[in-house]
Parts: structure tokens; C-alpha cells; sequence
């Protein structure tokens, strides 16, 4: 049994698949950053699936795609963690961009590849090899035109009173913007990053106002000129695109990349399902 996982800070994907790539279970666990959580965060959110649970001794195979492992520390210490709960595989980490490389991207062709949901990301993969620019420092810092940053974004124009009227009263009624839960989920409860994007759908909901439009093409257009322009050949090749925003945003994106001059490629909301092609090819 392989297990393939594709995992962001806020979910995780599962798919349980035998030699020939038929698919044995799906899951879903909370997301399995090890940026942002500790060894007994992660088996604790593992232990919650029973099917996961039940086959830890059976799996032969983990390939774990996942947000925060794109440090070789990250990647040894949840090895570390899952090599200790699935007893019998062989274990292999990647950072979440090589699942959107093998989702997205035909194979031997070049591309740029984005990532756009939760946190962000872009890499360069040149048919064989990824090669990134920027090191991502994470959610506080980086992270442009993420769910998160986003949604911190509009908490921002909330609190500073710069959201038209009419819409902030349909802000308040769509979450609890008591400042004590705000400070208590951003700074005494784990996933910060994660519950700041919740507040992306209202973002997305709202994408034909002005106000919201603003936000979102500024997001964007940062997100181009830190993370796409750093590529030379970034008019040359398709930039592919997953995640939630992404996905939700595409005629945006579209408006983005046409004012400059960007080939806009496949946009998927998630790689797990094109992951059980690729390994089944390269079992």
C-alpha cells in the first residue's frame, strides 16, 4: 500500500493506492505543517482518521508532499515523526511545490509553478529538476496573495475603518470579529495562518466590488513582481497555478497575467488526484 498526502496548513489529503494505482481509501486530516506544529500535533491529527490509524502497519510507502517542508530540518524531523508511527514504509518528504510540478506539469516540459491557498510559493522547474528563487521565511513575513495574508488584509480595513459600510456589516455577520477570539485564535491557538484564510471567502464571495477587487489585484500583482519575476524566462513558459485562490481567482489572474504579458497555464484546486498518475509511472 502506497500512501500519497498532499497537505497545506490548513487540510491534508490521503490517498491509499495498491502497485497498479487503484485507489484503496481516500482521507482527510487538519493540515500537517511542521513549521507550525510539534511531532505529537501531527501523530494526534493522523490517530483522528481510523482508516489511517487501522493501516499504519501495512503501508510500504509514504510520499508526503507538504507546506512547511521546504528546509532539509523540516524534512528530516517529520521524517523523524512519521517514520516512528507508519513502522513499515519508506518514507519520502517534498516540499508541496513537487506536487504541484507532477500535477500540473506534462512530463519533460518547462514551466513555472505557483502555489496560491493557504500560504504561497513559486518554483522554476526545468523538466527534471525544481529550482527556487525564494525562500519562503513563512506566513508573517512572506506569503503574498495567500489566504492568508489576504484575510489579514481585510481584518486590517475592518479594524481601521477604511471597509465601505455596507459591506462591513456583512463582514459581521459572517464571523466573530470580537477583538478577544481574534487575538486568541492568532495568538494562543495553533494554525494562525489558517484561520486568518477563512476569511479569504469572503474575499472570493465579495470578488466584483470595488473594494475587494482592489485587494485582490494588489495581492496579485505583488505576488508577480516578488515571486514570478524573479524567473528570467517568465514570459517564455506556462505558469501553472494550485490552490484554493488560485483556482477561485482565475479570471483574475488571467486579468494579472494578460497586463503583463504572462502565459497563464493549468490552475487546479488540488494535486492529490493527478498525483496517482505520476506514480504509478514511476513506481
Amino acid at each position: 500500500m502506497r500512501l500519497l498526502v498532499d497537505s497545506g496548513s490548513t487540510k491534508a489529503d490521503w490517498i491509499a493506492i495498491d502497485d497498479d494505482g487503484k485507489v484503496l481509501f481516500t482521507t482527510q486530516t487538519l493540515g500537517l505543517n511542521p513549521e507550525i506544529l510539534d511531532g505529537e500535533e501531527i501523530i494526534e491529527r493522523i490517530n483522528s482518521r481510523f482508516d489511517l490509524l487501522q493501516n499504519k502497519d501495512i503501508a510500504t510507502h509514504l510520499f508526503f508532499y507538504g507546506a512547511g517542508c521546504g528546509t532539509d530540518n523540516m524534512k528530516i524531523s517529520l521524517k523523524k515523526v512519521f517514520q516512528n508511527y507508519f513502522t513499515k514504509a519508506i518514507i519520502v518528504i517534498q516540499e508541496d511545490t513537487y506536487a504541484a510540478v507532477y500535477a500540473t506539469t506534462p512530463i519533460g516540459e518547462k514551466a513555472i509553478v505557483c502555489i496560491l491557498g493557504t500560504g504561497s510559493n513559486c518554483s522554476y522547474f526545468d523538466g527534471e529538476e525544481l529550482h527556487q528563487k525564494v525562500q519562503s521565511l513563512g506566513y508573517i513575513v512572506m506569503d503574498d496573495c495567500s489566504g492568508n495574508v489576504l484575510g489579514k488584509e481585510l481584518i486590517r480595513k475592518y479594524y481601521f475603518n477604511k471597509m465601505p459600510n455596507e459591506l462591513a456589516i456583512e463582514f459581521e455577520k459572517m464571523y466573530d470579529l470580537d477583538p478577544d477570539f481574534i487575538k486568541n485564535k492568532l495568538y494562543k491557538e495553533p494554525n494562525p495562518n489558517a484561520y486568518l484564510a477563512t476569511f479569504a471567502k469572503f474575499l472570493i464571495q465579495n470578488k466584483d466590488t470595488k473594494f475587494c477587487k482592489k485587494i485582490i489585484y494588489k495581492g496579485m500583482k505583488s505576488f508577480v513582481k516578488n515571486y514570478i519575476m524573479q524567473y528570467e524566462n517568465h514570459k517564455e513558459v506556462p505558469i501553472h497555478f494550485i490552490g484554493s485562490i488560485a483556482f477561485y481567482l482565475k479570471d483574475e489572474l488571467q486579468v494579472t497575467f494578460d497586463k503583463y504579458n504572462l502565459q497563464l497555464g493549468n490552475v487546479l484546486r488540488r494535486p492529490i488526484d493527478g498525483l496517482i498518475d505520476y506514480h504509478v509511472a514511476n513506481k
